[in-house]
């Protein structure tokens, strides 16, 4: 039997997959640990918001100073120590505490003294300058 033109070239196939075995290669290490290789980062883009709320309010010092104690004590700070105290937010820094004093009573403040109660609220004790009357502060307020 000739062979025909389909057997021929099944032998051409047959013979090219045999001569073309080659050796798989495989990547070279030359560190004892293996490091994950970077790949692409895609930025995310979604196809709806996750939240339905925004993030939560910023405290405005409305929100940061909520009152003046006038207990005993209290009082004592103003008269002797030029000190104004203050329940404040729980949230509140010494700095933003300072800043809502001065913005709000228009008075020069020296530092602030901070603590949290046991019943979980937070004082704050804001010393005043040397030029400044807490006892004039206060009265403007309505504590005394």
């Amino acid at each position: 039997m000739a062979p025909t033109k389909a057997s021929k070239k099944a032998e051409a196939v047959a013979k090219a997959s045999k001569a073309s075995k080659f050796k798989k290669s495989r990547k070279k290490y030359f560190s004892v640990t293996f490091r994950k290789p970077e790949t692409k980062v895609f930025k995310k883009s979604p196809k709806y918001v996750r939240k339905s709320l925004g993030s939560l309010q910023k405290l405005d010092h409305y929100a940061i100073l909520r009152y003046p104690l006038t207990t005993e004590s209290a009082m004592k700070k103003i008269e002797e120590n030029n000190t104004l105290v203050f329940i404040v937010d729980l949230r509140s820094s010494k700095k933003q505490i300072k800043d809502a004093v001065e913005k709000m009573y228009d008075i020069q403040t020296k530092k602030v003294n901070t603590l949290i109660r046991p019943d979980g609220q937070k004082k704050a004790y804001v010393r005043l300058t040397a030029d400044t009357d807490a006892l004039d502060v206060a009265n403007k307020i309505g504590i005394i």
